[in-house]
């Protein structure tokens, strides 16, 4: 119920998914609202009655206070009780990160979760994490999210050795706030093919395949790119519009290579971004989706479950903690 487009297009983006056999589906909400928009195509898709619902603008210690009853407590415990074996929301992701947190707890050694979000680039996408999670962070966190956000890249993306990076304002280690020159020394240290600091303007320039930073600086950087793609879509349309006929017709020419380079870089592509870390596959759907974007947030939420990224990074975690201790000793 959760989402600006809720519950319509959370809907019609369930129907789609079942179409395509993502996965055998759940709609938490309210069951009076969802049953009239099941009518056509969505008869296969089971419906949990939850009446409540998580305001967008809500808190999220008072959503986390409030759950029980509402579609995203509900959906959350799902995945808890081992009803469900991944849940997928686009509303309140503080809410949603508070209630995950605490209904399905952490990965041992893991803080704090984190999301990850697939940023694409020419050169490829690239995993950025934490992207609005932990606006506040420790450098054994930032480390933490590097190992987290190796796995999930490996598994996403389908790179063998990730590059993993750690964003900056100068690729010398020297540069830096205390906890990135903190957290790189950490990186340095484990088994990941870090490759140091990453500039902001080498971030489309596809250097790394992840990077980590806290949650404050991902979602500026998540939400920059949203607005700049955003930007150079309206200023490419207004170029061809008042374009004179010859150039309108050179448009016309290079339409499917404009449609592609705007599927590329539309977060409907990407679907949602997992919140990694907890013992349980949630995925953070934009709170702006659409049907198409719902549709592929729920493909990659029973993809992530189906590949048990929760039980990969539980193990990469352990690998990690038991080579810091023997070296310990």
């Amino acid at each position: 119920m959760g989402g600006d487009a809720a519950p319509g297009e959370i809907v019609a983006g369930t129907i789609l998914a079942a179409q395509d056999g993502a996965a055998d589906l759940i709609l938490v909400g309210d069951e009076v609202r969802l049953r009239p928009l099941l009518a056509h195509g969505g008869e296969h898709i089971t419906v949990v009655h939850a009446p409540g619902e998580v305001p967008m603008d809500a808190p999220a210690a008072q959503a986390m206070r409030a759950a029980r009853g509402t579609s995203l407590g509900d959906a959350v415990e799902l995945v808890r009780d081992g009803r469900a074996d991944a849940v997928v929301s686009a509303g309140n992701s503080g809410a949603f990160l508070a209630i995950a947190l605490v209904r399905l707890r952490t990965i041992p050694g893991i803080a704090r979760p984190a999301i990850a979000a697939v940023i694409p680039t020419m050169g490829g996408p690239f995993v950025l994490c934490d992207a609005g999670a932990n606006v506040d962070c420790r450098s054994e966190w930032l480390a933490q999210f590097a190992l987290m956000g190796d796995t999930y890249a490996k598994i996403a993306l389908g790179i063998t050795n990730p590059r993993v990076g750690i964003i900056s304002i100068g690729e010398e280690r020297s540069k830096g706030n205390e906890l990135t020159i903190e957290a790189a020394s950490l990186l340095d240290r484990t088994p990941l093919n870090f490759i140091g600091h990453v500039e902001g303007k080498d971030l489309f320039e596809h250097h790394a395949d992840v990077v980590v930073c806290d949650g404050f600086v991902g979602n500026v950087i998540l939400k920059t790119s949203e607005g700049a793609a955003a930007f150079f879509k309206t200023m490419l349309r207004d170029v061809v519009t008042a374009a004179p006929p010859l150039g309108k017709l050179g448009a016309l020419l290079l339409k499917p290579s404009f449609d592609k380079l705007r599927q590329q870089l539309s977060y409907d592509t990407y679907g949602g971004a997992p919140l990694l870390g907890v013992r349980g596959a949630c995925v953070v759907a934009h709170g702006r989706s659409n049907r198409i974007a719902m549709r592929n947030a729920i493909r990659n939420a029973a993809a992530l479950a189906e590949k048990n990224l929760v039980g990969t990074i539980q193990h990469a975690i352990a690998s990690t903690l038991a080579e810091a201790e023997a070296e310990a000793n």
